[in-house]
């Protein structure tokens, strides 16, 4: 919010077909390079760990080219440095209505849950009476508790002393930095947290007792609670952008089992179709 400065040297690898001139436009890609974070679980790590590596792994693959990663924190500026300095030519999780890059289909639709520790809390709107007597975690950006949706919609209603809030870049220093705000709830430092679903859901299940996810329901007024998720590309980059859609078509069954084995829970179920613009 998808969406994420390390940099570190991508290796010296044969930049797309499309790139080298108009003669090769068509050309399937010899090595797909990827914009990512190295240290963004469960997203996308140097290790491959996440599942954007995964996904990326399985489109390189389906169009029988190498894979090769550019390095940088997804921050401000992310797209400016990476995708935009062609550094590299995809990356693999942006908005589907994402402004800066051309996007494919989604793949996915999720959205912010609420996250508690006890299975008998589940909010599933930000009315809910009860989120007015518990210590709420938010994910937030600056230090203003209004930039996130839930944490937009927790202002509008007069929330805020009863509200922890945790950047969503956490402390970049340690491994899966916004991973901070689900330990809170199992440690007990808030009753409930407001997180985007795939973070949730990726840590939320490797806790023991796991935590309860409820999807949040976005009320008149709010922000949109639910993003559809697509890999963009930059503008120009059509040709890319529509071998990517076939991929996606082609791969959509073992892309919903990369999602559910991450725990990322959808608004959309398997295989969402259509096209975002």
């Amino acid at each position: 919010m998808s969406s994420r400065c390390l940099r570190l040297a991508a290796p010296a690898l044969v930049a797309l077909g499309l790139a080298a001139g108009a003669g090769q436009a068509e050309e399937p890609p010899r090595t797909l390079r990827v914009c990512a974070d190295p240290n963004n679980l469960p997203f996308s790590n140097a290790q491959g760990e996440g599942f954007e590596n995964r996904i990326a792994r399985l489109i390189a693959a389906d169009l029988g080219a190498g894979l090769a990663y550019t390095w940088w924190a997804q921050r401000r500026g992310f797209i400016r440095n990476t995708l935009n300095a062609r550094a590299c030519d995809l990356v693999v999780g942006v908005p589907a209505d994402d402004e800066l890059t051309l996007t494919t289909r989604p793949y996915y639709r999720s959205s912010y849950v609420a996250l508690a520790r006890d299975p008998g809390l589940r909010v599933a709107t930000l009315d809910d009476p009860v989120l007015r007597k518990v210590r709420i975690g938010v994910q937030i950006i600056g230090d203003d508790f209004a930039n996130t949706p839930p944490a937009h919609g927790l202002s509008r209603r007069g929330m805020v002393e009863n509200v922890r809030g945790y950047l969503v870049y956490g402390n970049y220093a340690k491994a899966a930095p916004a991973a901070a705000i689900v330990r809170a709830v199992a440690l007990r430092e808030v009753d409930v947290a407001l997180v985007w679903g795939p973070l949730a859901g990726y840590f939320a299940a490797r806790e023991r007792p796991p935590l309860a996810l409820t999807p949040l329901a976005a009320a008149a007024g709010d922000l949109p609670f639910e993003f559809a998720i697509a890999i963009g590309v930059r503008r120009q980059d059509q040709a890319l952008r529509d071998r990517l859609d076939a991929v996606l078509e082609r791969r959509a069954s073992e892309i919903d089992r990369i999602l559910a084995e991450y725990h990322v829970p959808r608004v959309d179920g398997p295989a969402a179709a259509g096209r975002a613009r």
